[in-house]
């Protein structure tokens, strides 16, 4: 089935539902913010299919913390340009969507056990605002982020996620933003699939599919695949926050799965309500 099919057969069981759904989104180049793509599209067309949340939560891969978990509580975040050596178009962007401070401070009560901290110096880095212009063009839907704690284990990740599952029953969507594949060493512009990027983008779609998330957290047993597909793991642990907010009722549904750049995935997905 392809993105497009996908996106046409989930959109009325999203809008039937007052649970929201769970989105990780495969964000990969800047440059998709300013060119016409099949990524950008598939993300607008998510965008028509999702329920108005009250609130977003974003997990990106660019907020990275060590020994932290810090909840931005801004009025206002601001918009972070956070690459270097692209279009001038790209620094022009802005998205001025409001916070949500007083829900971002619950979320650090619900995470207290995660060395949650309260930051209000952050804002929406490229990996939220990047997509967050397709989903939510109008940016009038208040939105906050939360970082990711770099020397947190894999299930701490997860079990983060779990900690944040209950905001689904309160209109707030949690979207989580990297890749599920992300070697930039290994980049090929044009290039095709790289076999490791084909070999560890099969596997996470298998163990996602089976709900085995334990398996997406043991990283003795990913062993060196995990390390060829992410020599930093910042753009992995997104997607496993976004796992962790699931629960065994929800169904699953895929969107693009392509490679990019030889060493990319672009793999996003959706769980849902039944």
């Amino acid at each position: 089935m392809s993105t497009a099919q996908a996106l046409r057969a989930l959109a009325d069981r999203l809008k039937a539902s007052d649970k929201m759904p769970v989105v990780f989104l495969g964000h990969g180049s800047p440059m998709n913010v300013i060119e016409d793509n099949a990524y950008n599209r598939s993300w607008s067309a998510l965008g028509r299919a999702l329920p108005q949340p009250q609130a977003i939560l974003v997990v990106s891969a660019h907020w990275m913390t060590r020994g932290s978990t810090l909840v931005d509580v801004s009025a206002m975040p601001r918009t972070i340009h956070d690459f270097y050596g692209f279009p001038r178009a790209l620094y022009e962007q802005s998205y001025p969507a409001p916070g949500q401070p007083d829900l971002a401070r619950e979320v650090v009560t619900l995470l207290a056990s995660h060395h949650a901290a309260e930051d209000d110096r952050w804002g929406l880095d490229h990996g939220a605002w990047s997509v967050l212009k397709f989903l939510y063009p109008e940016a009038d839907v208040p939105v906050f982020q939360l970082s990711i704690d770099m020397e947190a284990a894999l299930p701490e990740h997860l079990a983060i996620g779990a900690a944040l599952a209950s905001l689904r029953e309160r209109g707030v969507l949690i979207l989580g933003s990297g890749n599920v594949v992300h070697n930039l060493r290994a980049m090929r512009p044009g290039g095709a699939p790289l076999d490791f990027a084909l070999e560890f983008d099969a596997l996470f779609s298998d163990r996602l599919q089976a709900r085995d998330f334990d398996a997406l957290a043991d990283r003795l047993s990913l062993g060196t695949l995990l390390d060829m597909a992410h020599p930093s793991l910042d753009h992995y642990l997104p997607a496993l926050t976004a796992a962790g907010a699931t629960d065994a009722g929800d169904e699953l549904t895929f969107m693009t799965d392509a490679i990019d750049l030889g060493s990319v995935s672009m793999r996003s997905f959706v769980f849902h309500a039944a």
